[in-house]
């Protein structure tokens, strides 16, 4: 796990995962390898009402009944679909559900414009198809098609990004529950059938922004139940799950840096206030990953305003010159004012930000 850039979650909880696998005794769907409650603990973390013998760690900050619906949609025939804005948590949490229910999160398609319906179903071995010919063994399966002969979770990120040729090719494969493959002829038996086994499901994600790029048909969308994940406006919950993005980031990158509270206080205040905008295209972590890694390597060890103002800017500038107009009106209505009637880390952010713009612009 040490020599991974980033290990999938039932990789760095594999530990937390046997545990809880070893102390379930609830009733299972298919072949998962956790029960419903036993999932939900690993995502949401344990309560003491639970009565373990340790704690387990949450996960996914968010409101439980996002979690609960989207474990009862996987542990029916039908495909679960998770919509929100960027930086909601909807790919982590889907990773987080594959893991818990089957061990492997790995088997993912990601949406593009360039996306085929190769990516979903097969492709071939060109070389072992021209010594041996088209058979199973030259066959290359899709996640998706691993995903269905494991009887295992397939994901497909970014659903809307991808064409609607490839997108209907889902339906047939959620409805039907197998992919026909004619180039291996039409035989009596079912070799050229590939069956979906028990505990198979897709989870996709969709980025609401996207609406109008590829919308979904009504026949898709009435294979998958939809969980609509809102942005995070608790400040409890909007702290906590920044803490814990800290917390990771540090940890993944063995980075012994100091992170004021104070400064989460301002990243944390500074996205709601863009939220309104539209500006904060990018994800808090994004920004907080970029002025952490700034100075660790070029500060002095510590994290400060300038540098998480010019993190900011520099990631959530991606629209020039329109962007830049938006973070430089936001830093003269808002922060400015406030720097002035609060103080403390405030001034300094201004600066970094008025900086920031001033190289780019």
């Amino acid at each position: 796990m040490s020599e991974l850039l980033r290990a999938p979650a039932e990789i760095k909880y594999a530990e937390e995962l046997d545990w809880l696998e070893s102390i379930d005794d609830n009733p299972k769907p298919f072949s998962w390898r956790l029960s419903p409650k036993m999932v939900r603990l690993f995502i949401l973390g344990s309560e003491r009402a639970d009565g373990l013998d340790r704690e387990v760690s949450q996960k996914w900050f968010g409101d439980r009944s996002f979690v609960e619906r989207s474990i009862v949609t996987l542990a029916s025939d039908r495909g679960l679909l998770l919509i929100g804005d960027p930086g909601t948590g909807k790919s982590w949490l889907a990773e987080l559900l594959s893991a818990a229910i089957c061990r492997n999160s790995t088997l993912v398609v990601q949406g593009t414009a360039g996306t085929t319906e190769d990516h979903i179903k097969y492709s071939w071995n060109v070389s072992m198809v021209i010594a041996k010919g088209q058979s199973r063994e030259s066959m290359i399966p899709s996640p998706i098609m691993t995903a269905m002969e494991t009887g295992a979770i397939g994901r497909f990120e970014e659903l809307t990004r991808s064409t609607s040729d490839v997108q209907d090719a889902l339906i047939s494969i959620l409805s039907e529950k197998y992919i026909s493959v004619p180039e291996l002829g039409s035989g009596d038996g079912d070799d050229n059938i590939v069956f979906a086994k028990p505990g198979f499901s897709i989870i996709a994600t969709a980025n609401s922004r996207d609406r109008g790029v590829n919308d979904l048909s009504s026949a898709l969308k009435r294979r998958f139940n939809f969980v609509r994940i809102p942005v995070v406006t608790n400040k409890k919950s909007e702290a906590e799950i920044v803490r814990f993005r800290t917390e990771e980031l540090l940890r993944r990158h063995a980075i012994d840096l100091d992170v004021p509270p104070t400064l989460l206080d301002v990243l944390l205040q500074s996205f709601a206030d863009l939220r309104a905008s539209a500006a904060a295209a990018g994800s808090d972590d994004e920004v907080l990953e970029s002025a952490v890694l700034h100075g660790n390597f070029f500060g002095e060890r510590a994290l400060t305003a300038r540098t998480l103002a010019s993190s900011l800017v520099g990631s959530l500038t991606r629209r020039e010159p329109e962007d830049l107009a938006i973070l430089n009106k936001y830093l003269h209505g808002v922060v400015e004012p406030r720097s002035k009637e609060e103080g403390g880390a405030w001034p300094e952010f201004l600066e970094g930000g008025r900086d920031a713009i001033a190289t780019l612009s």
